[in-house]
């Protein structure tokens, strides 16, 4: 046992302790070189290029799903959370487009990295999270919940789905969490180093939706590593 434990400490560590060995991890990328493990496209990011690519993130994930995603609310007017926000390349996009934005990251060094990058946007607020959970954000009803580029690098399966249900507890009725999971299983030899994470089916995530009061929509990218779900929360009743 103390062996497999070795070899796959994905498999017997509790939520609590994979969320700190998260934080740990993100924290050491955060003073290596933020910006690349936020984005890998680009070892040497300038501050330009790394903020026109978030740009380019809404872009192509929010500005082309506007009617999902705002249901005909103007977009000034809605409040909406990010799941995992970097050094805020995609979080400053983001207030950009809507009214108010809230976000949170398990990194207390990258959440210092968005503030400072948000520095110009006080519609925006950033939040340094336990790991597990959505505690530290308002409880406030929210128009729209986003998370790209976080939940593949969650190597529990748990965590992923208390991320959901806590999005849901936020979400008002009938409002959209569209987000992107881990759909294969890649090569799972960087696992011990917290890069990883769990992948999901699709019937692993039509599951998972209506065991915490959202519809699956639409599913997008199953068995990759980019599939993207859309979430819509479900009334009370129907949850």
């Amino acid at each position: 046992m103390r062996r497999l434990r070795r070899l796959d400490p994905r498999g017997w560590l509790p939520a609590s302790q994979q969320a700190k060995r998260l934080q740990r991890f993100w924290d050491r990328r955060a003073r290596t070189n933020a910006r690349y493990f936020v984005a890998t496209g680009k070892f040497d990011w300038s501050d330009e290029e790394f903020f026109a690519s978030g740009v380019e993130t809404v872009a192509n994930h929010i500005l082309s799903d506007m009617f999902n995603i705002c249901q005909g609310k103007p977009p000034g007017e809605m409040r909406v959370l990010e799941i995992g926000c970097g050094a805020g390349r995609v979080t400053r996009a983001l207030a950009g487009v809507f009214g108010e934005v809230h976000a949170v990251d398990v990194s207390g060094e990258m959440a210092r990295l968005a503030r400072v990058a948000l520095t110009g946007a006080p519609n925006a607020r950033v939040y340094h999270n336990n790991g597990l959970d959505l505690s530290v954000i308002p409880d406030l009803p929210f128009d729209f919940a986003f998370s790209t580029l976080v939940f593949q690098h969650i190597p529990s399966r748990a965590i992923v789905e208390n991320y959901i249900r806590e999005a849901a507890r936020l979400l008002r009725p009938g409002a959209l969490f569209k987000f992107q999971v881990r759909g294969n299983t890649a090569d799972e030899s960087s696992a011990a180093d917290a890069w990883v994470g769990v992948a999901f089916s699709d019937g692993d995530m039509t599951e998972m939706a209506e065991a915490n009061g959202f519809e699956a929509r639409y599913r997008v990218g199953a068995g990759t590593q980019d599939f993207w779900l859309w979430f819509f929360r479900k009334p009370p009743a129907q949850a």
